[in-house]
């Protein structure tokens, strides 16, 4: 083992000593649902960013490059000040969902630059303008700009032209699981000397404001130094190791000038009244909750300065002060500079350990940044719903309407754990079917946490008492696709394919949700289902989440393949579970065999209609409208909803076939009643020793809808496959019952109004419907390894569906990959090129489907991250690949 995994070993769970601390702070905790006790619901007005310097927070906290302990108590980050802005920089800016011409945006540079999973080594560089930051530049010029115009970023604004910025690298490095270095680097990228204030700060979440718990934390003078005194983390000492820090203190409590009334003590933002304005009436020098310890520097031209602070841990609480279990204080030891050398190189020992030595160098990068982009966006997630609807006590009581509106039905959950977010500004919030992606991912580097994560959405606390898996923060009574059971077992195989009691857990959970879906998103037992949200926002003419009037209903191609996908996800996982004797699986199996034939059937023929999702004339799978008297119209779209039913596919090899004869026997017996559906069993004696392949769509449809999956004027661009035809290019108008209708190829960012224009599944590329696609391709690679298709379609080549899957990863991966003058295809349009800029990789939440460019959230490496899958995950895939049933040891 290497001595990052020898610690992993020793830290398997989020209250381990390893993981205690980490980068669990957010990015934003402004605008979230969670601070938001409005009556109108709007989260971004009720808690806007002016606020956020001078009104504390209720459940979290957020800041530059910070790490927490893992219950949030205290944090510890930068603030930094140019001599130009109005306030300190001490988080992120970002527009909200109705400031921005495409939904909500960021509008700062940064990257993730290094991790390891139990953060005991962390790099974050940050690019912070010499210029006063122009905020209300970006407000008003993108207040300004339409739907058709591209968002304004800052570097549009001209600020960091000519390379005036200032790069600010931070650097953790843990000497032991409760003595922590943070090394802050800044170097000065411009052409001119330039000031700078530097402050590394440490604050407590406030937890005695609220009425329900009146202790309070104390930061002290400690000689050179700071002592932090907390009733669960017990006392640590902060200290400073480059001469020359101010230490000033302050209380991270509201300013109430905010609202009108006579401030009273040094609220949150003394620290930014006495750097920015020179008033130092807001701060103390001996004690508080808030403190910084502040450097004033002078960077010339090229020049890079280091400061240094020690967060080590003196004494532990006593045991009758706790609420939790919390690690023994470690002595401080070792040298700071030493500490940060030797947990580099065991990170750069870690990555070579778990990327495959056939990765080339290029690739490993991106995967390293994948990895660690992944691990900083771990974050603390409080939210207890019973208490956020009731109020706190020492609160106003919120609006009667809460009781009613958003999330009320969802007061079981209680949520204080650290989640995997897709994105740390954007959606600094969990998101269920985002966070399977993302599991998978860390499966390779931190298989443990990666179950963890899938366990804790089936969990009481979070999963509803009727089976339903919370969607994300915004409403957690919406649908997401059900791809929890894929991710399951992906990871089960990741780590080993040995926890079967991981397996049991999840899957005994996933049968709770299963019955939901049946129950409720079946409305009248066709085995066609409406679904809702379902991740595809605006993929088709109009909000497919919302109901149809008139009584009319959706039925959802997509939605039907999810359950089926789903149905054969669960049996996946119930034949593993008959290996190891346990008594009923193999009865389960059958059921979630005959649930898949079912749904099979369905897609051809249901109700009294007789309507097909399948359009034999266009070799396509269709959305269907059913009108209240019974007849349907399918919705003839050309796009990723009809390729799902591709990804609803297992193969079963010979040794399994031959363990299950019941299910062999089910077979034989839907061979006799339903020939119909014999097309969906294929077996492939000749070619692959008697194995099965279990798939929605037979050969000669699978063939067709390649077709157009492959076919580079229609689904298949440069970087993989888009989401919407780009024979829409320039709008097609439909008439469906005689009312026209029209959609249009977008590529890049919606002009689409629906799901308030920040949804974009018109045109571009993403990552985890690309992985999916991937995933089935070598399912059926496995079962029938000989298959060939034109690639791409209407080529004079052919290749084996091995071989398209291989091309696809390819194209996939490219989006990263620095090109002949060094950029990469998928950085973000407005990021400069040259060194400064080329060196580093972004992760965006979605690409463009003509070039490539990088759309959307520009962190997103939650289920982005995947490429890191893609790369690790190849190499030592053989020919039946990593997701047949029986494949696990």
């Amino acid at each position: 083992m290497t001595a990052e995994q020898d610690r992993l070993a020793q830290a398997p769970n989020d209250d381990d000593p390893w993981k205690l601390w980490g980068p669990y702070v957010a990015g934003r905790q402004w605008g979230t649902v969670r601070e938001d006790y409005s009556a109108d619901g709007d989260a971004w007005a009720s808690f806007p960013f002016d606020h956020a310097h001078r009104r504390a927070y209720r459940w979290g906290e957020d800041g530059l490059g910070a790490f927490c302990d893992r219950y949030g108590f205290f944090n510890l980050g930068i603030a930094l000040w140019n001599g130009q802005d109005d306030r300190l920089k001490e988080r992120l800016f970002g527009l909200t969902n109705a400031q921005g011409n495409h939904g909500e945006d960021v509008k700062e540079v940064w990257w993730v630059t290094d991790g390891t999973p139990t953060h005991s080594y962390a790099q974050w560089l940050y690019r912070y303008p010499q210029a006063a930051f122009p905020y209300a530049d970006l407000l008003a010029t993108n207040a300004a700009r339409g739907k058709a115009d591209d968002e304004y970023e800052l570097t549009d604004t001209g600020v960091l032209a000519q390379d005036r910025f200032t790069d600010v690298e931070v650097t953790w490095a843990k000497a032991g699981p409760t003595d922590l270095v943070l090394q802050v680097a800044a170097t000065n990228r411009g052409p001119d000397a330039v000031p700078l204030d530097l402050i590394v700060q440490g604050w407590f979440r406030n937890t005695w404001s609220w009425g329900r718990d009146d202790r309070t934390p104390s930061l002290t003078r400690d000689g050179d130094g700071v002592l932090v005194q907390h009733a669960w983390l017990g006392t640590y000492r902060l200290v400073p190791e480059t001469p020359g820090a101010r230490i000033l203190f302050c209380d991270n409590e509201t300013d109430r000038s905010l609202y009108g009334e006579a401030v009273t003590g040094c609220p949150k933002n003394g620290l930014d009244r006495a750097i920015v304005q020179g008033d130092e009436t807001g701060v103390r020098d001996d004690k508080g909750t808030k403190a910084g310890l502040c450097w004033r520097l002078q960077l010339d031209p090229g020049q890079t300065q280091t400061v240094r602070v020690r967060l080590t841990g003196v004494q532990a609480a006593t045991p009758s002060d706790r609420t939790a279990q919390v690690a023994p204080i470690a002595e401080a030891g070792g040298d700071s500079e030493q500490t940060l050398a030797t947990r580099r190189a065991e990170a750069d020992e870690f990555y070579a350990a778990v990327i495959p030595a056939e990765v080339s160098d290029a690739d490993r990068f991106i995967a390293r940044r994948a990895f660690a982009g992944l691990l900083w966006g771990k974050q603390l997630y409080r939210y207890s719903i019973t208490e956020w609807l009731a109020g706190d006590p020492a609160q106003p009581t919120p609006p009667a309407v809460r009781h009613t509106g958003r999330n009320a039905r969802w007061d079981h959950l209680d949520l204080a754990d650290v989640i995997s977010m897709p994105d740390e500004w954007e959606y600094p919030w969990f998101a269920t079917w985002d966070l399977a992606f993302h599991a998978v991912a860390l499966a390779h580097v931190d298989p443990e946490f990666a179950k963890r994560q899938l366990e804790l959405m089936c969990w009481e606390w979070a999963q509803h008492p009727n089976g339903q898996l919370p969607a994300y923060e915004w409403n957690f009574d919406d649908v997401n696709p059900p791809v929890h059971a894929w991710a399951t077992w992906k990871v089960f195989l990741l780590d080993g394919g040995r926890d079967t009691g991981f397996l049991v857990r999840v899957f005994t959970k996933l049968l709770m949700n299963f019955s939901w879906w049946i129950n409720r998103k079946d409305a009248d037992g066709s085995y066609l289902f409406e679904g809702g949200f379902l991740g595809m926002d605006n993929i088709g003419f109009f909000d497919r989440s919302k109901p149809l009037p008139d009584g009319m209903r959706l039925e959802q191609s997509d939605a039907t393949s999810w359950m089926a996908f789903y149905a054969l996800s669960m049996l996946r996982i119930a034949v593993q579970l008959t290996r190891h004797d346990l008594p009923g699986f193999e009865s389960t199996a059958r059921t979630f065999f005959e649930y898949f034939l079912r749904l099979a059937g369905a897609m051809d023929d249901f109700g009294s209609s007789g309507i097909s999702l399948w359009s034999e004339q266009d070799g396509c799978y269709y959305d269907v409208i059913v009108h209240r008297d019974g007849t349907a119209s399918q919705l003839p779209v050309l796009s990723l909803v009809g390729m799902l039913p591709l990804i609803a596919v297992e193969a079963v090899p010979p040794e399994v076939v031959d363990r299950l004869p019941g299910l062999l026997d089910e077979v034989a017996w839907i061979a006799r009643r339903n020939p119909e559906l014999s097309g969906i069993l294929v077996q492939h004696e000749s070619d692959n020793g008697g194995r099965i392949t279990i798939a929605l769509t037979d050969k000669n449809r699978r063939a067709r809808l390649l077709d157009h999956l492959l076919n580079e004027s229609e689904l298949l661009s440069p970087f993989g496959i888009r989401s919407l035809s780009a024979t829409y290019r320039g709008g097609r108008e439909v008439t469906v019952d005689g009312v026209s209708f029209t959609i249009e190829y977008d590529p890049a960012e919606s002009r689409s109004n629906l799901f308030g224009g920040n949804s974009n599944w018109r045109g571009p590329v993403w990552l985890p419907i690309n992985v999916l696609l991937v995933d089935a391709l070598r399912a059926y690679a496995a079962g029938s390894p000989a298959e060939d298709v034109p690639f791409p379609a209407g080529a004079s080549t052919r290749h084996t569906l091995g071989q398209v899957a291989d091309a696809l990863e390819d194209r996939l991966t490219s989006l990263f990959r620095p090109g002949a003058d060094g950029r990469r295809p998928g950085t973000p349009r407005w990021y400069p090129s040259g060194p400064l800029w080329d060196d580093q990789v972004t992760f965006s939440e979605y690409f463009d489907g003509d070039t490539g460019a990088g759309l959307g959230a520009t962190h997103q490496t939650g289920w982005t991250a995947m490429v890191a899958h893609l790369l690790c995950d190849r190499p030592v895939a053989g020919p039946q690949g990593t997701n047949a049933i029986g494949s696990g040891s």
